[in-house]
């Protein structure tokens, strides 16, 4: 029975594959119908070439233990399937497009039989104009997406945020605080990335670092070549980490229910012991400055999608934060905050939370400088990256410094943030 269901979930997406390359082809042909046969000749083997690497990719996927597989090897040929794939799909529409003007016609035809003829005008047909636009999109977001994987998964950006806080005391003005998150050490395939964050980081000369979940994707051991670099962190009053939704082991099939408590007991112990990391699990901790208190609340994963099981209790980690001058709080998910910390009554002197989670889909557009700011994640979260305000609260949401599915960036930056409190 389960090879039955390994092979119909083999065949499903081929068939898919084969009868989308099929109709694509259309508009390739279409394209170069007035090319001479050898340029021909070129676009038809290109096309079948890219066409066979998804095939390969596919293959590999469902006969090789994907969730266990790691490198760059592994990231360049999803990423490059991703790629082409995308490219293709963005073909669709106008081939759509040109087919249902078609039917239309043919339709009309059918009802109106004292229409004129018509005749084919002078330059090229709509299928080769909506082909060949068709194509320059495909192969315009493709590279992209090589780029994207090549180059922007690397780019990471400083964003130095001021942040507010209403009646801050003197002894906590200038505070800096670095925020990473995000970083899904399983995709990275050698140490460079992590050595490249760690270097960044610290050339900030942070008070405290806040890590916002998502260490790993779905096991402990994707921690093991990283420790050395993650281990020189260092900030002068501590690094306080929270769990991501990966960090449970949930996503990965573990043979024994014992052998993923193991995996999350591994996870802990790093981070607390060979990393030096504060991780707070539904806690807090107070620093002192000059007779003034500083929160640093920490909840373990709270989100409000269906597909991820929720284990936080923000009432057992603020208990006994509240009075505080200053409360800071770290959750992963910032639907949490949508949906609890900003609309309940208790939680209203909360000043602002950190979190992490969507990525900005790692795609997307944004243009500061005229505050354009759009991606897909969008569509699922409202709020989804940068920083929010709501009344006296404030959101933060870091679009991480690592990637998870499609291995690259386009148009969304790995992010370390840089905050400086300030009295509102």
């Amino acid at each position: 029975m389960n090879n039955r269901f390994t092979l119909t979930w083999m065949l499903v997406p081929l068939i898919l594959l084969i009868l989308v390359d099929i109709y694509v082809f259309q508009a390739v042909r279409s394209a170069f119908t007035d090319a001479r046969s050898s340029q021909q000749r070129i676009a038809y083997i290109t096309y079948w070439s890219l066409s066979a690497i998804t095939y390969i990719v596919l293959a590999v996927i469902f006969t090789k233990n994907y969730q266990q597989w790691h490198g760059w090897d592994k990231n360049l040929m999803i990423g490059v399937a991703q790629a082409i794939f995308f490219g293709k799909l963005l073909l669709l529409p106008f081939l759509l497009i040109d087919d249902l003007l078609r039917v239309g016609r043919w339709a009309f035809s059918f009802f109106n039989t004292t229409q004129p003829a018509i005749t084919q005008a002078n330059g090229i047909s709509r299928l080769q104009f909506l082909s060949r636009i068709g194509l320059g999109i495909g192969t315009f977001t493709m590279g992209g997406m090589l780029y994207g994987i090549l180059r922007g998964a690397f780019n990471y950006q400083i964003k130095k945020i001021p942040l507010a806080i209403p009646q801050l005391p003197a002894a906590f003005e200038g505070l800096k605080i670095v925020q990473i998150s995000d970083m899904h050490l399983g995709s990275f395939a050698d140490n460079s990335p992590v050595e490249k964050i760690v270097e960044l980081v610290n050339a900030q000369q942070p008070d405290m670092i806040f890590f916002t979940g998502d260490l790993v994707n779905y096991a402990a051991k994707e921690i093991h070549p990283h420790i050395p670099a993650l281990s020189r962190l260092k900030a002068s009053q501590g690094i306080y980490s929270v769990l991501g939704n990966h960090d449970y082991g949930m996503y990965l099939k573990w043979e024994k229910d014992e052998d993923r408590i193991a995996n999350f007991n591994e996870l802990l112990h790093i981070q607390r012991e060979q990393l030096g990391w504060d991780l707070l699990m539904d806690e807090h901790r107070i620093v002192e400055r000059d007779g003034h208190q500083l929160a640093v609340i920490g909840v373990q994963y709270i989100g409000h999608n269906l597909r991820f099981a929720s284990f936080g209790n923000l009432k057992k980690a603020y208990a006994g934060a509240e009075n505080a001058a200053v409360q800071l709080l770290l959750s992963h998910d910032p639907s949490h905050w949508d949906k609890e910390v900003s609309v309940a009554e208790d939680f209203k002197n909360i000043h602002a939370t950190f979190s992490g989670h969507t990525h900005g889909f790692q795609f997307g557009i944004e243009v500061p400088k005229i505050n354009l700011q759009w991606s897909p994640s969008q569509y699922v979260y409202p709020h989804w990256a940068g920083l929010y305000r709501q009344e006296k609260q404030q959101l933060y949401v870091n679009r991480g410094v690592g990637f998870l599915g499609y291995p690259g960036r386009l148009g969304i930056s790995p992010e370390i943030t840089v905050f400086r409190l300030t009295k509102a």
